[in-house]
């Protein structure tokens, strides 16, 4: 059967645990509650927490600082590794107070709300840097890695900006590939302006700095969370589709501890018809 047609009935014949909510609001207090959850188990056994957080699902810090206001925890030993950044054309970070910053969006949506009694220790919290990778790098693994990588896909399948390679690469050397600078796919540049921009995407950056797929599949455990439209047929890639750095995604399947939650509209089939 066609993957893009099948059943999410199947599931149980790929590797990867599937559990379906009914809308976006629900993904972004399950993954807020993840976060939780870990910071509060750690927390009762004086351990610190390594998270590698997206932007992308966007809405779950203000639900986890929700949470937080309702039940406080001390997030002193919290450590947030944030997946990527845009680069403009001079190759540097774009400015913390263009709208597209991810630097900016965490600012407005985690740090500055975030309660002082809670003790987040901004020191903690880490972007990639293009110019001090080795260090970002090291940083996460001289914590032991993360405790949860939670993600989104891309369209193409990738996951952070590790977008399918150009050139041929066997799945052992991708899977090794640490942070670094990266072209951005232009699947990936029109997609995100959909998102973004309203269908700009002359505006899109055209590169970014991205956590490498070293730093993902050496966490702990991987979440991850769908609940864009168009991410059916990307379910349907990670769940039954070829192995390979071509769906980067799809390498999911070879993560000993990996669960997906997906919105009701990204469990339907895609429609194939002209609208």
């Amino acid at each position: 059967m066609d993957i893009y047609r099948k059943g999410l009935d199947n599931s149980k014949k790929s590797s990867l645990p599937l559990e379906i909510v009914e809308t976006d609001i629900d993904i972004y207090y399950k993954m807020a509650l993840s976060m939780y959850i870990n910071i509060e188990k750690n927390s009762k056994n004086k351990k610190p927490t390594v998270f590698i957080l997206p932007v992308g699902p966007v809405f779950q810090y203000r639900r986890f600082i929700e949470i937080l206001k309702m039940r406080p925890l001390d997030l002193s030993q919290l450590y947030c590794f944030f997946m990527d950044e845009y680069l403009g054309e001079n190759g540097i970070l774009i400015d913390i107070d263009n709208p597209l910053s991810f630097r900016g969006f965490i600012e407005r949506e985690l740090i500055h709300p975030m309660p002082k009694s809670m003790h987040l220790n901004e020191d903690h919290i880490f972007f990639p840097d293009p110019h001090h990778l080795g260090d970002y790098d090291s940083t996460i693994e001289t914590l032991g890695f993360a405790s949860i990588c939670f993600a989104g896909v891309g369209i193409n399948g990738h996951i952070a900006f590790n977008e399918p390679p150009i050139i041929n690469k066997s799945t052992e050397d991708f899977l090794k590939t640490n942070s670094h600078i990266q072209d951005l796919a232009k699947e990936t540049i029109t997609i995100n302006s959909n998102t973004a921009m309203r269908g700009a995407y002359e505006k899109i950056p055209r590169r970014a700095v991205t956590i490498g797929m070293r730093q993902i599949f050496n966490s702990k455990r991987i979440e991850v969370y769908l609940n864009r439209p168009w991410q059916s047929a990307v379910l349907r890639k990670m769940l039954f589709g070829e192995i390979s750095p071509e769906f980067p995604a799809s390498l999911l399947r070879l993560h000993k501890n990996v669960s997906i939650t997906a919105t009701d509209t990204v469990a339907e089939p895609p429609e194939f018809a002209l609208k």
